[in-house]
C-alpha cells in the first residue's frame, strides 16, 4: 500500500517501477493487520502508565508515531521515561503480516508517498502513539545522575497516553521563548550532557546538509536544506541512549542482534588528518577526531568537505546476530560504543525482534525459539533494505536535482568543492541544494568556486557542472 501525500504532477512513478516498490499488502496481511486491531492487548501484566505525561516530537503531519517521552529532573539527575510502540502486541510470529513485513524491511519514504512496512490501520492508528489514545508500548525508564549516565534501566510492556504531539520547529520554538512543555523542560539538560558523553566516547558525527524534497505548490517540487535544530540533537540523544542500553542487555545475556561498525584503521585517520591539514584545518595534538569534528562550524566550505572525507570513518556498518557467544565486533564505531534498533519498530523491521529480546532477558525468561531462529535472518534481511532505502532516497534526490535545473542550463552557480579525484570532483550549490559532479582542472577540496550547469537530464537523473 503506498500512502500518498502530494499533488505533484511530476510524481515518482518511475522510480516505484525501477526498483519494484510494493504498490499494496497481501490480503491475508492486512487481515490479520485488521484483526489485531480488535484483540485486547491491555493485559493484566501490562504496566499501567498512562498518567505519566507523554508528549511526542515528530516531522510536521507524522502518523507513524513511534516515540513517546517524559524527562524529569529528580534530585541532582534525571528520570528519562521512553515509550515506544509495541509491535509485539499486534504481529503473530510467522504469520502472513510477519512473512510480509520481513520482506519489506523498514518504511521507504517518496516525496509523493510512503510504502509502509506495516499497514497503516496499524502504523497510522492502532500501533503509533497518537496523542490522546491509549497505546500498549515498551516503556523504558533511565534512572540517570547528574553526568547523564543511567544508573539503573528498567524495560517492560506498559499502556501509555501520549498528552500532545510536537514538531521540531515548535519545540525549539518554544525552548527559544523559554515556554517549553513540562514534560520536556528538561530535555537540553539532558540532551547537552548526553552530547558531552558522545564526544568524550569518541562518537562522530558528521555535519553535512540534509537535503530535503518538498512541494513547492505549483503542482511540482522544490529542494531545501533541512535545518539542524538543538532539538534534534537532544532528542536524538534518547533514542541513542536506549541503543546502548538495549545492546548492553544482549551482550550480557549472549543473544541478540546489534547494529555495528568496525573501527576504523590508522590509515583512514592519516588519511583525514592529511586532509585536515591540505583543507587549513588546525588539528592539535592530543585531539580525537570526534572532538576536531564536533568543533568545526558547518558553514564553512573547509569544514564540508572535511565532513564529506570523513566518511571514511564510517564504512562498513551492519548487522551482527548472535546467540551464545559474544561477536567480535559488538560495537558501532561511529557511536563508540554497542548499540541496536530498538526505537522504530513501526519503520523498521529488526527492533520488533530486538525489543522481543530485551523483554525476556530482562524479565528472566528464556528468548523464544521462533526469536532465536529468527534472528540469523536480519542481517541479511536488514542489509538488503538498507541497501534499496540508500538507492532509492538517492534516486528520488538524483530526480528532483534534474527537474529543478532542466531550464537552468547554461547558468553559473558558486559551489563548495567536497571531493576530487581523477575524473573531477563532487560538488555542493547553495542554491537551490544542489550536490553534482563537476568537471574541469583544478577543483581544490574546500574551496568556494564558480561552476556553470552543463547538463540536467531528467530522463537520466544526472546533473554536471563544469568549473568556470
Amino acid at each position: 500500500m503506498v500512502i500518498r501525500t502530494g499533488r505533484a504532477d511530476l510524481d515518482f512513478g518511475g522510480i516505484r517501477t525501477e526498483f519494484g516498490l510494493p504498490d499494496e499488502f497481501p490480503a491475508a496481511a492486512l487481515a490479520e493487520a485488521q484483526a489485531a486491531v480488535s484483540r485486547d492487548v491491555g493485559r493484566d501484566d501490562r504496566e499501567d502508565a498512562t498518567g505519566l505525561p507523554f508528549v511526542t516530537i515528530d516531522p510536521p503531519g507524522a502518523k507513524d508515531l513511534d516515540q513517546a517521552l517524559l524527562v524529569q529532573r529528580v534530585g541532582s539527575g534525571f528520570r528519562v521515561h521512553y515509550a515506544i510502540a509495541d509491535l509485539g502486541a499486534f504481529v503473530v510470529p510467522g504469520g502472513a503480516l510477519d512473512t510480509e513485513v520481513r520482506k519489506r524491511g523498514q518504511t521507504l519514504y517518496l516525496p509523493d508517498g510512503n510504502v509502509p512496512l506495516h499497514p497503516p490501520v496499524l502504523s497510522e492508528g492502532a500501533a503509533s502513539l497518537l496523542p490522546g489514545q491509549t497505546r500498549p508500548s515498551v516503556l523504558w525508564t533511565f534512572e540517570c545522575g547528574p553526568d547523564g549516565e543511567p544508573t539503573e534501566v528498567r524495560v517492560r510492556r506498559a499502556m501509555v497516553r501520549s498528552t500532545a504531539q510536537f514538531d521540531y520547529e515548535g519545540v525549539q520554538a518554544q525552548f527559544d521563548a523559554g515556554t517549553p512543555h513540562p514534560s520536556i523542560e528538561a530535555l537540553p539538560d539532558f540532551g547537552r550532557l548526553r552530547r558531552e558523553r558522545a564526544a568524550e566516547r569518541g562518537a562522530v558525527e558528521l555535519q553535512l546538509p540534509e537535503q530535503e524534497i518538498v512541494p513547492n505548490g505549483d503542482g511540482d517540487w522544490k529542494l531545501a536544506v533541512r535545518p539542524r535544530a538543538d532539538v534534534d540533537a537532544w532528542n536524538a540523544e534518547i533514542s541513542l541512549l536506549t541503543g546502548m542500553s538495549a545492546a548492553k542487555i544482549m551482550l550480557a545475556a549472549k543473544v541478540g542482534v546489534l547494529r555495528t561498525l568496525p573501527d576504523a584503521d590508522d590509515g583512514a585517520v592519516d588519511a583525514l588528518r592529511r586532509s585536515a591539514h591540505a583543507l587549513g584545518v588546525p588539528w592539535p595534538d592530543g585531539v580525537t577526531p570526534s572532538r576536531l569534528l564536533a568543533g568545526l562550524d558547518p558553514s564553512r566550505p573547509e569544514a564540508l568537505a572535511l565532513f564529506v572525507d570523513a566518511t571514511r570513518l564510517l564504512r562498513g556498518a551492519g548487522y551482527t546476530a548472535f546467540n551464545g557467544e559474544v561477536p567480535a565486533v559488538s560495537t558501532h564505531a561511529g557511536l563508540a560504543a554497542p548499540y541496536t534498533h530498538v526505537t522504530a519498530p513501526l519503520r523498521r523491521l529488526v527492533d520488533r525482534f530486538a525489543t522481543e529480546v530485551c523483554l525476556a532477558v530482562t524479565a528472566g525468561q528464556d528468548v523464544p525459539e521462533w526469536l532465536t531462529k529468527a534472528l540469523p535472518l536480519l542481517p541479511g534481511l536488514m542489509g538488503g533494505s538498507d541497501a534499496l532505502a540508500g538507492k532509492v532516497d538517492r534516486a528520488c534526490l538524483d530526480q528532483v536535482e534534474a527537474w529543478v535545473l532542466a531550464d537552468r542550463v547554461g547558468q553559473s552557480f558558486e559551489a563548495v568543492v567536497l571531493r576530487a579525484d581523477a575524473n573531477g570532483a563532487d560538488v555542493f550549490v547553495a542554491q537551490p541544494p544542489v550536490m553534482g559532479r563537476c568537471t574541469g582542472e583544478d577543483l581544490p577540496e574546500g574551496e568556494r568556486i564558480a561552476v556553470r550547469l552543463v547538463q540536467a537530464d531528467p530522463e537520466r537523473r544526472k546533473v554536471v557542472f563544469e568549473r568556470l
